[in-house]
């Protein structure tokens, strides 16, 4: 370098540093120059741009929750329970799922998501949502008349309202598509549409508003509301969810009867490939139901996500080394089998369990739900086609009663919004959620079985549930939907 440029450079650096002290001294004269109001002005400013902020980073993971959920549908649960039926009924299993996706969507704009999240005045607050949102009337932005910009509806919590609608409107779409996993191979498609939009009506619904809706099931209701037991917590849907479609799903199966040949003809599945590849669809898409289930992005949303996995993880190794035991080499059905009674468990625990609870819990799915699969349904000889019951009646049941034994207020102070911080919650911190854990669980069971199985007799009246032995000889696919899923020319 030469004398001439390092001189320049000296000077340079010395110019900053001049003006550096300069603006030092200056910069209190001109905060104290500022009048109040100017100051509270900044101040606000400052706020309200944080405030986006946040919003903007709350908005973007439910938006992309809600997109995990609906991909848990399809192609995730499609290609799970499609790959397990015969290769004659795989596209039934995905209509289903499909359908599903279009008019659960549907009906949950125009009243559902109204009965499980209104909040009515009197008694019925308890039991079901009103007609605030019926066809999304406050939910949608409006342009009031004389206003000079459209008006948001308020937040929920830290998201918009329709945000809001659209992650729950996810899982009134994958809830009922879980229990076309019992009547698989059987059941008319009328008789599949008529059935779901009644039960996403008068069991889902319902259920949503007493658990979510501030009902009678849930720890945090709404104000006038005596929870049972004192309340219930399911995080993701234990209760809403896996109990009411496992159980709902047993009753379908007990029903419709068995499939002509159950016994005695081969009935494997026929894609296992197609198995494997929906379960891990499903492990990815669960991300988005449980660690969604939040309602934010903050440090408890990483929490429930650690645990979804671990438990997840935990089940498929669980279930793998059961079939290991009992038929002496561990199987790709068993492990896939297994990270969903993993999942399933953790539901309604996710945000309140602690990380190593979470394996624990996760292992106690695979075993028990593999021997409910293989044992319990061989001893009763029903034909739960999929392991609906199997998996989510009683890995659910499993999750809920564990929440009770494992919860911890470490995880969430969710006493706080009852105005008791620090409120003790599972068995094993001395806390008493076990008792509305258990109520919940008899609730639901109860409530889904005895709708459930009204709601059966009414459309077996109507279009009746079964397609005839000729149409189930032949197959959903061509003599429900005339098409095959499987043409080699």
């Amino acid at each position: 370098m030469s004398t001439w440029s390092g001189r320049l450079i000296k000077k340079s650096v010395l110019m900053c540093a001049l003006v550096g002290i300069v603006a030092l001294c200056l910069a209190p004269q001109a905060l104290h120059a500022q009048t109040p109001e100017a100051a509270k002005v900044t101040l606000e400013s400052v706020n309200a741009k944080a405030d986006a902020a946040a919003l903007a980073g709350h908005n973007a993971w439910m938006l992309t929750s809600s997109a995990l959920v609906l991909f848990m549908t399809a192609p995730g649960l499609a290609m799970f329970y499609g790959g397990l039926v015969r290769k004659k009924n795989v596209l039934s299993v995905m209509m289903q799922c499909l359908f599903l996706m279009g008019m659960m969507t549907v009906v949950w704009a125009l009243y559902g998501y109204s009965l499980a999240f209104g909040t009515p005045a009197g008694s019925l607050k308890a039991f079901i949502g009103n007609g605030d949102f019926l066809f999304m009337n406050g939910v949608a932005r409006t342009w009031p008349e004389g206003a000079t910009a459209p008006v948001d509806p308020p937040l929920v919590g830290a998201i918009p309202r329709s945000t809001h609608m659209l992650f729950q409107g996810m899982f009134f779409i994958i809830t009922p598509g879980l229990i076309c996993g019992a009547f698989a191979e059987r059941m008319k498609f009328s008789a599949m549409v008529l059935f779901t939009i009644l039960w996403g009506t008068f069991v889902y619904c319902p259920l949503c508003h007493w658990v979510w809706g501030g009902g009678m099931l849930s720890y945090t209701p709404t104000a006038g509301v005596t929870p049972l037991l004192g309340g219930a917590l399911d995080f993701a849907g234990g209760t809403v969810v896996h109990i009411s479609s496992g159980v709902s799903a047993l009753l379908c199966a007990l029903l419709i009867g068995r499939r002509l040949g159950f016994g005695m003809e081969d009935m494997r599945p026929h894609n296992l490939t197609f198995t494997a590849m929906g379960a891990a669809m499903l492990w990815v898409g669960w991300f988005g139901f449980n660690a969604g289930s939040e309602l934010a992005s903050d440090t408890l949303t990483s929490s429930a996500f650690a645990t979804t996995h671990f438990a997840a993880a935990a089940g498929a190794i669980a279930w793998a080394c059961y079939d290991w035991l009992a038929r002496g080499k561990p199987t790709v059905l068993g492990t896939a089998s297994g990270l969903v009674a993993g999942l399933v468990c953790i539901t309604p625990a996710a945000g309140f369990v602690n990380l190593m609870p979470a394996i624990l819990m996760g292992l106690m799915a695979g075993l028990v739900c593999a021997f409910a699969c293989s044992k319990i349904k061989a001893r009763f000889g029903y034909d739960d086609a999929l392991d609906a019951f199997g998996v989510h009646g009683v890995g659910g049941t499993l999750g809920a009663i564990l929440t009770g034994v494992f919860a911890t207020r470490a995880c969430w102070d969710i006493g706080a919004l009852n105005k008791a911080p620090g409120t003790k919650l599972g068995l094993l911190e001395g806390g008493s959620v076990l008792g509305g854990q258990i109520a919940a669980v008899v609730v639901t069971w109860i409530f889904s079985l005895v709708v459930t199985f009204i709601l059966l007799k009414v459309v077996d009246a109507v279009v009746g549930l079964r397609v005839s032995p000729q149409e189930e000889t032949l197959g959903l696919d061509v003599s429900q939907h005339e098409e095959e899923g499987y043409i080699f020319v």
